[in-house]
């Protein structure tokens, strides 16, 4: 486990440069809540993004984002949610997934959003 561990902080740093390098300037990395853990924070454009990393060797098991579950998404958002209060930031944000298959990234802007009459009183 402690392998799988070390894979998933190798491949969210290789996502973070990725990401830099195509404009994302990478605020936070790692934001634990009691929700879960948002991989990266960082600002595109005039966006908050939160994104989460996913990783696969290969495309066998099927594609890294579809990892991203309904529950995950829920636990992304919520931790999001916490996020902005205790950083009192009202801005657009964006739920952005980075999907790594072998050496290939793929970035996938807005692959999840708030859902509508949800309430988050977090």
């Amino acid at each position: 486990m402690a392998d799988a561990r070390k894979t998933g902080f190798d491949k969210e740093k290789e996502a973070a440069k990725f990401l830099t390098k195509n404009g994302y300037k990478i605020i936070e990395t790692n934001f634990n809540t009691k929700y879960g853990e948002i991989d990266i924070i960082a600002k595109h454009k005039k966006c908050l993004v939160f994104v989460e990393v996913k990783y696969r060797k290969s495309s066998d098991m099927g594609a890294p984002q579809e990892a991203v579950t309904f529950q995950k998404q829920q636990k992304i958002i919520k931790s999001a949610i916490v996020y902005l209060k205790q950083n009192h930031i009202r801005s657009d944000i964006r739920f952005d997934v980075a999907a790594i298959t072998g050496g290939e990234i793929t970035v996938i802007e807005s692959a999840f959003g708030l859902p509508e009459n949800k309430y988050y009183g977090i």
